[in-house]
């Protein structure tokens, strides 16, 4: 399937993908010593919902449209607060919801003056709306790899901390196979380190069988999290989205399974949405 980000922004998978960003990046803030972001498919950084790519699928409605200021359960709020908090700040100045951050906007505006970012992006106009957004930005590394090569290029981080997020866009054949090559590479070069893969979901099974892979790979804890607008069963559209988290932040597990159902029953259509959390490994 073709995941151009533009189409896409600001709907239920990114939701769940950068809620989730902003909880490992808040934890990862615990410490003080420095630690880095690496984005493999940044996109352009930011993204206009009334452009003519948002404005074709309307997404954002049933995504972060329904919860910016929306009133939200305290514990939800809670967990949430990191990841909205930033949406407004992109926002700020307007008067309705105009503008959503991807995800290296969305890191760039969490991190601490210590700490640092790369954003790669091959797409060539993307990337140079992504170099346009961090011109000036010292913290921020802007390349033009593809995605795969970038993790060989990137990993380890001097800073021997930080988490790694593979968002591609799901173009050619074969993604997924790449997507499991690219683990055992981060595995092999960044063993310590948090890795976020994001996945869409149409056909269950090809999922399954992903995941199956992915929990041979010889790390201790990888969590994986689902959110389903629809049951799986029509495999001609986007049912759900999915997050495998290698090295997941202490309690992180916890704070999922408080937003999944509640991001289910509010984002997901009534009567076939659902969610799902599981470990594939869990070792102490």
């Amino acid at each position: 399937m073709n995941y151009r980000h533009a189409y896409h922004a600001g709907n239920f998978a990114d939701v769940l993908k950068h809620a989730t960003l902003s909880l490992v990046i808040e934890h990862l803030k615990k410490k003080e010593t420095a630690f880095r972001v690496i984005d493999t498919h940044a996109g352009t950084g930011r993204y206009d919902l009334f452009s003519v790519e948002a404005d074709r699928t309307q997404e954002w409605r049933d995504g972060i449209g329904k919860l910016l200021d929306a009133d939200l359960p305290d514990n939800i709020a809670g967990i949430l607060a990191p990841y909205l908090n930033v949406v407004k700040d992109c926002n700020a100045g307007t008067q309705s919801l105009a503008h959503y951050p991807g995800s290296p906007l969305l890191a760039k505006m969490l991190l601490r003056q210590q700490d640092r970012m790369i954003a790669n992006e091959l797409h060539p106009t993307d990337v140079e709306e992504l170099r346009a957004l961090f011109s000036k930005d010292k913290q921020v590394k802007i390349t033009a790899l593809n995605g795969w090569t970038a993790l060989k290029a990137f990993l380890p981080p001097k800073e021997r901390r930080g988490v790694v997020l593979i968002d591609p866009p799901f173009e050619e054949s074969g993604e997924r196979e790449r997507l499991v090559a690219a683990l055992k590479e981060c595995v092999r070069r960044f063993a310590t380190g948090a890795v976020l893969l994001w996945y869409p979901i149409k056909a269950i099974e090809p999922i399954n069988i992903m995941q199956k892979q992915i929990a041979s790979l010889e790390v201790p804890k990888i969590l994986n999290a689902q959110l389903f607008l629809h049951q799986p069963k029509d495999a001609s559209r986007l049912n759900g989205t999915g997050l495998t988290i290698l090295n997941p932040p202490f309690a992180l597990d916890e704070k999922l399974r408080t937003l999944l159902p509640f991001l289910s029953s509010r984002l997901g259509h009534a009567g076939s949405a659902g969610w799902t959390l599981e470990w594939l490994t869990q070792k102490d």
